[in-house]
């Protein structure tokens, strides 16, 4: 078995946004054993990326999230072959997976395994975030580095997406396929992406998402592992509290609330229950930071209502149900209070359009 990705604390050098701290996380051992397997010189990638030739022989590994995105960026223009990325995945062995993938692999159900990985995703690939979206016969994946400057590189979303389509398919025993994959990106290569998924791919969308029936979420997992699990748990809740004890409260606190925000307000005890703190605690260690749980659900609940505003199929109505609002005013006249506009005259001037322009590094 792999050991734990060792993302280092966060230091206070080099922002990556204004305000933001630098994170750093450990690309598996495993990635130059499959490059090579797919004709890519490790070496030669990381010089096209900007990076040390000799980053993973030195047995370091250790990338910014920008760095990240600079290798998948490289790897797309070295090589010629746009199934790449599915190939790399299909060269990564399972035993070979970082506890995260492990874990959501041997869960109890389809569900069970998402929840997991997103509950994990930090140990893996640093400020990566994974969105679970609830809807009554359908529930989408997305993926966001919120710390990152530009868009996520193409093959990095394909390996993200073909990954929790394999989980399904690998777990269930069956051949269980997504509703549809929506990406961002111009309508290419259709006839690859659709074999591969086994369902319709909407290029050219507003968002870079896979959906799958919701019903399938709950099919049970013929990998489930208890015995796996309760040995791999401990240690991944304790690696997640390492990292979180190297933010403020405030921003555990909103992490935790974005994570946790679907449908109901979450309390302060639910907070300090994942924080692994009493209510007392939390709400002395909030107040002596200068702000409150009130604000800090606002802040959250703000966050996630950009980014539901920016779904076209995401109503008013879903959003304010999303956010945990009683109803759709309630979340009309916080978001007035926030934007100073309206949710749809937010969402006209902010959506952006279909053919974004690709950043290169």
């Amino acid at each position: 078995m792999s050991p734990h990705p060792k993302p280092r604390s966060p230091s206070r050098e080099s922002p990556v946004r204004t305000g933001a701290r630098r994170h750093t996380f450990r690309v598996p051992d495993f990635y130059p054993v499959a490059l090579r397997s797919l004709g890519v010189e490790p070496a030669g990638l990381l010089r096209e990326a900007g990076l040390p030739p000799t980053l993973w022989a030195e047995g370091r590994g250790m990338v910014t999230t920008e760095q990240f995105f600079s290798i998948w960026r490289s790897m797309g223009r070295l090589s010629d072959d746009p199934a790449i990325g599915f190939r790399l995945l299909d060269a990564f062995p399972l035993e070979q997976h970082p506890p995260a993938s492990l874990a959501a692999f041997h869960a109890r159900t389809f569900r069970d395994g998402l929840q997991r990985l997103s509950r994990y995703k930090l140990l893996c690939c640093g400020s990566e975030e994974m969105r679970i979206i609830p809807r009554k016969d359908e529930t989408s994946v997305e993926f966001q580095w919120p710390l990152a400057e530009g868009d996520a590189p193409d093959l990095l979303l394909d390996v993200s997406f073909a990954s929790i389509a394999l989980m399904g398919r690998h777990g269930t025993g069956r051949p269980v396929s997504p509703l549809r994959v929506e990406l961002t990106r111009p309508d290419r290569h259709r006839t690859i992406y659709e074999a591969r998924y086994g369902a319709p791919v909407a290029f050219a969308a507003r968002r870079d998402a896979i959906v799958f029936r919701s019903a399938d979420l709950d099919l049970p997992f013929k990998t489930y592992n208890a015995a796996l699990l309760d040995m791999l748990t401990p240690e991944l809740e304790k690696e997640r509290n390492r990292i979180k004890a190297g933010k403020t409260i405030a921003s555990q606190v909103t992490w935790v609330l974005r994570q946790l925000l679907g449908g109901t307000r979450p309390e302060v005890a639910e907070v300090a229950k994942e924080l692994g703190m009493s209510r007392r605690t939390l709400q002395r260690r909030i107040t002596a930071e200068g702000t409150n749980f009130r604000d800090l659900l606002m802040d959250a609940r703000r966050q996630l209502a950009r980014h539901y505003l920016r779904q076209p199929d995401v109503g008013t109505n879903e959003a304010a149900f999303l956010l945990g609002f009683e109803d759709a005013n309630s979340f009309y006249r916080a978001f007035r209070g926030w934007e100073k506009a309206t949710p749809g005259e937010w969402r006209t001037s902010r959506n952006r359009p279909p053919n974004r322009k690709k950043i290169i590094l």
